[in-house]
C-alpha cells in the first residue's frame, strides 16, 4: 500500500522475489496536498537524495543499498544531474523510469485506488508522510493510541534563466564538485541586504496554521506534533536569531564571490533540479509563507530580483508511527506477523532512508511468504543502524531519524579517531561486510 519511495522499492524487490504483488496508490484520482503527479516515487520536497561520498551518513547508505541491488539506487544513479558530492536526480526523469520499471514487471499489478482500511492478509504498509485521512484514522484504531504528526515543509523552484547572472554566481563549496564552473548558482548578500532580508522574512504573512498544527514550541516537534528539527521552514531558523541563517543554510564558508575575492556576509544557494538545469531550487529555504509574501521576500535576494517561480513553498503533513512499541528490525508489526510497515510511516527520514526499509521491509515480506528466515541487517550497516534506533529507542520520547554517524556501533578497539577518520572506518567495515555477505541474494 502506497507507491512512493518506499513502497515502489518494497515492491519491486518481494516481486523480484517470485512473489505475486499488488501495488495499491490512491493517485492520481486522489491526489495530496503536495504531489502534482500520478507517477510511482514522487519527489515531493528536495531532489537531493544526499551524499554520494561513502564517508557522508547518506551517502554510505546509497552505497550499502547500491550493493544490495536497489531498483531506486540504482536508478537514481542513473538520472542523476551534477551537485557537487551530493545525488541529485533529474526530478520528473526519476520518478518517470521507477514507473516504468514497476509497470513492466511480470510480478506486479498496480492498482490506482485508495485503500482506507489495512487488510487481513499479507501487506506492506507504506503510504508514506501523507497517508490519507480514512487510513490513518484507522491506523491509529490499530495502534490504540493517537497517530503522531509532524510538518514538512517544500523549498521553492525557480527558472534558472529569471537568475541574475551578473550578480549571481556558479560555484561548489571550496571548489568541490562535478562542473568545472561550480555545481550551484550561488546568491551573495552583504550585510545589509542579508539583515534586510531577514526582517523581511521575520515579518512576512505566514500560511495560518490548522488548530491542530499550533502544537510547537521553539519550531521542534512537542508531544508527538510540530516540525521536524531537520527540515525546519527558513521562517522559523530566522526567528532563532539573526545569525541564525548565516550560520545554518546561508552560511558562506568556502564560496569566493568572483566580484571581491572573498566570501560574502552571507549566500543562498540554488540547486539545478531537472536534467535539463532548466529549474533550480532554492536549498534550505523551505517555507510557510504565503505565496505572494515569497514572490516579496525571496525576490529581496540579490540575483533573485526578476525570478520566475515554477512552485512555491509550502508546508504539509508527515505522519509516522510510534515504532519501537510497534514494530522490530524485520520492519513486522509485532503482534501481526503478515503486516510489515516501510517509509516515513516506519519513523525514518530521509529520502534513503526510506528506500532502505522498502527493500527491507519488501525482501522481509516475501521471506514470510515462502516461509524463509528473515533477513536482519548488522547492525553495523547504516541501514541496520537506523533500523535498531527506529525499533529500539524510548517509546516516549522517540522521533523520525535521518541517517546519521552517530547511530552506528562504536569501535571497540579503544583507536581514538577523528571524526573523518572514523567515519571513512565506519564505512569501510559497513561495506566490507555487505560485501563478503549474501544480504544481496537474500
Amino acid at each position: 500500500m502506497g507507491g512512493g519511495l518506499a513502497g515502489s522499492e518494497a515492491a519491486f524487490q518481494a516481486a523480484e522475489r517470485g512473489v505475486e504483488v499488488v501495488l495499491y496508490e490512491m493517485r492520481p484520482g486522489t491526489m495530496t496536498g503536495a504531489h502534482t503527479t500520478g507517477f510511482l516515487a514522487e519527489l515531493v520536497c528536495s531532489n537531493s537524495l544526499g551524499s554520494r561520498l561513502p564517508d557522508r551518513a547518506t551517502g554510505l547508505l546509497m552505497h550499502e543499498l547500491d550493493l544490495l541491488d536497489s531498483l531506486l539506487v540504482k536508478i537514481a544513479l542513473e538520472v542523476s544531474v551534477p551537485a557537487g558530492g551530493a545525488l541529485a536526480v533529474d526530478r520528473e526523469g526519476f520518478s518517470q523510469r521507477v514507473t516504468e520499471a514497476i509497470e513492466r514487471h511480470p510480478c506486479i499489478q498496480i492498482k490506482r485506488e485508495e485503500v482506507t482500511t489495512i487488510p487481513e492478509g499479507p501487506c506492506i504498509l507504506a503510504t508514506g508522510p501523507l497517508t490519507s485521512d480514512a487510513l490513518a484514522a484507522n491506523i491509529a484504531a490499530r495502534t490504540g493510541e493517537d497517530n503522531l504528526y509532524f510538518y514538512d515543509a517544500l523549498a521553492p523552484i525557480v527558472t534558472s534563466d529569471s537568475i541574475d547572472m551578473s550578480i549571481a554566481f556558479r560555484a561548489s563549496r571550496y571548489d568541490k564538485g562535478d562542473l568545472e564552473e561550480g555545481d550551484y548558482i550561488n546568491c551573495p548578500l552583504n550585510e545589509e541586504q542579508y539583515n534586510s532580508f531577514v526582517n523581511a522574512l521575520l515579518t512576512a504573512e505566514r500560511i495560518p496554521l490548522r488548530p491542530f498544527e499550533q502544537d510547537i514550541e521553539n519550531g521542534t516537534m512537542k508531544a508527538g506534533k510540530g516540525f521536524f528539527e531537520g527540515c525546519l521552514p527558513i521562517e522559523v531558523l530566522a526567528s532563532r536569531g539573526i545569525r541564525s541563517l548565516a550560520y545554518g543554510p546561508m552560511r558562506p564558508v568556502g564560496l569566493d564571490d568572483p566580484r571581491t575575492g572573498r566570501w560574502p556576509h552571507a549566500v543562498l544557494q540554488l540547486r539545478q533540479d531537472d536534467a535539463a538545469g532548466s529549474l533550480y531550487n532554492l536549498v534550505g529555504f523551505q517555507t510557510n509563507l504565503t505565496f505572494p509574501e515569497q514572490r516579496r521576500v525571496f525576490r529581496m535576494i540579490p540575483g533573485l530580483e526578476q525570478a520566475e517561480f515554477v512552485r512555491f513553498g509550502q508546508m504539509h503533513r508527515n505522519t509516522f508511527l510510534n515504532a519501537p512499541g510497534l514494530l522490530d528490525k524485520t520492519l513486522v508489526w509485532r503482534d501481526t506477523p503478515v503486516l510489515f510497515v516501510a517509509g516515513q510511516l516506519s519513523g525514518v527520514e530521509g529520502y534513503m532512508g526510506n528506500i532502505g526499509t522498502g527493500w527491507v521491509a519488501g525482501v522481509n515480506a516475501a521471506a514470510m511468504i515462502q516461509g524463509k528466515d528473515p533477513v536482519i541487517m548488522p547492525s553495523e550497516t547504516m541501514l541496520g543502524s537506523l533500523l535498531r534506533y527506529i525499533t529500539e529507542s524510548g517509546e516516549m520520547t522517540f522521533q523520525p531519524m535521518k541517517a546519521n554517524f552517530g547511530l552506528m556501533v562504536p569501535f571497540e578497539d579503544g583507536v581514538k579517531r577523528n571524526k573523518k577518520v572514523r567515519a571513512q572506518a565506519y564505512a569501510q567495515r559497513s561495506l566490507r561486510m555487505l560485501e563478503s555477505s549474501t544480504y544481496q541474494c537474500a
